[in-house]
């Protein structure tokens, strides 16, 4: 199974925030860090938002942030609320009728239960835990830089 692309980069936005938790995260800032357009991370910040994963703050000091505690936010969450399917077979997907074993496969058992134990593993981590094994990822996300620049209020 391959994951897509929004949902890496949700877990990029999710894994910034959470190492980022003494201001709010801005997604200019987050698409710099990562090298991806804010446009991209716009669209996939409407789904977490939805899902409660994160909260947006409106106005000029405005930005994003996480919607609950980082170590309440697993891996299944995220993949949850970014990818469209799980269907890793055609028997999967609605038009699996056409197949004469549809309702007696045994490959369709195999993979299901193969696809539940990903999901398993997914909901064992949190996006803390992504964030603590890496000790330097503030240096690396660049924002102690930005800390270092901000004005002091």
């Amino acid at each position: 199974m391959r994951l897509t692309r929004q949902t890496n980069y949700a877990m990029r936005i999710l894994m910034y925030c959470a190492a980022n938790t003494d201001r709010l995260s801005r997604i200019p800032e987050i698409a710099a860090a990562y090298s991806v357009s804010e446009l991209f991370l716009f669209k996939i910040l409407q789904p977490l938002v939805e899902a409660g994963l994160v909260e947006t703050v409106r106005g000029r000091n405005g930005g994003v942030r996480l919607g609950r505690p980082a170590e309440q936010i697993n891996l299944f969450d995220v993949v949850r609320v970014t990818e469209e399917s799980f269907a890793m077979a055609e028997c999967f997907e609605n038009d699996a009728a056409e197949c004469p074993l549809v309702d007696s496969c045994a490959l369709n058992s195999a993979l299901r239960e193969a696809l539940n134990a990903f999901f398993a593993v997914l909901s064992r981590y949190t996006i803390a835990d992504l964030v603590a094994a890496r000790p330097n990822v503030r240096h690396l996300l660049g924002i102690d830089l930005l800390e270092q620049r901000a004005p002091a209020a």
